[in-house]
């Protein structure tokens, strides 16, 4: 008798035993299962704000196009911006620099332009020598440093490039012309080119400006049928000495481009007071 009720007690805690294990499980499954909503439902945490980039910024790099020449540049933004933005490249005249042209105060124009209500854009400068932004008998090529080295750098620095602006002085207002037209309709948005430095044949270039005829002919703005489908700005001082070639070249266009001559020379005194205008001027081409 004894046997018998230990072999029945033994069935009936097994029988206790299965059902708790079972509710034990159920019960941690639930818990699990409110834990899961209750982690579904919390907020995630929040994000960091972005940090604006900053407004200005240099560096160099070697440039392989330019014989390995250490090559400078800057970037300038408007203050507080995080997201990508294009660039207007700006291009220096002979005997000139990034650093030069930036010294016009384009930093502070473009604060100032944007704070009034342009969209937002970036401006970067680098320094090509005194080539006239093409390639050289020396092997120097500065006009290749910029397309296919400086653009890199500028995507490398957190600019958008798929489309950008050109904007030169003397020698860089004719190499404005020159890469924007090479570079093409498709990404470059506007080009100003101011007091560009031109001359109606090879003789009557300044001497330095080309390597010959040949050179001349092959790297020639006048009658480039690229120009037309770009929209254009030309800037001229009366009294510039390429005040008679700019008229002429621009008789020549398919399309007669923005600006146009005011009182001034061939000098940083003009070029200033040009550029608020200029950049007014580039700033809903180049962010359209």
């Amino acid at each position: 008798m004894m046997a018998r009720m230990s072999a029945i007690n033994r069935r009936a805690l097994l029988h206790i035993g299965l059902r708790t294990g079972i509710a034990v499980a159920a019960g941690v499954a639930g818990a699990s299962a409110v834990g899961a909503s209750v982690a579904a439902a919390a907020p995630p945490a929040p994000l960091a704000p972005p940090v604006p980039a900053p407004t200005y910024t240099t560096g160099s790099f070697a440039s392989a196009e330019r014989g390995g020449a250490v090559t400078n540049w800057i970037i300038a933004r408007p203050p507080g911006q995080t997201a990508p933005l294009r660039p207007v490249i700006l291009l220096h005249g002979k005997d000139s620099s990034a650093q030069t042209v930036m010294s016009m105060g384009a930093e502070q124009f473009l604060a100032d332009a944007v704070r009034a209500g342009l969209p937002p854009f970036a401006l970067a400068a680098v320094d090509g020598g005194n080539g006239y932004w093409h390639r050289r008998a020396s092997g120097d090529d500065s006009g290749a440093m910029v397309l296919d080295e400086f653009l890199p750098v500028l995507s490398e620095q957190g600019l958008d490039t798929s489309r950008v602006g050109f904007l030169g002085w003397s020698m860089g207002g004719y190499g404005a012309m020159l890469l924007g037209s090479r570079l093409g309709a498709g990404r470059t948005a506007a080009i100003c080119a101011v007091s560009p430095a031109l001359w109606s044949s090879a003789g009557a270039a300044a001497p330095g400006a080309f390597d010959g005829a040949d050179d001349y002919a092959a790297n020639s703005v006048w009658g480039l049928p690229e120009l037309g489908a770009i929209p254009l700005r030309i800037d001229c001082g009366n009294d510039d000495p390429f005040y008679a070639a700019t008229q002429q070249f621009i008789a020549q266009l398919p399309t007669p481009p923005a600006g146009g001559f005011s009182p001034g020379g061939h000098d940083a005194s003009f070029w200033s007071t040009q550029l608020s205008n200029e950049l007014t001027w580039a700033a809903p081409l180049l962010t359209a």
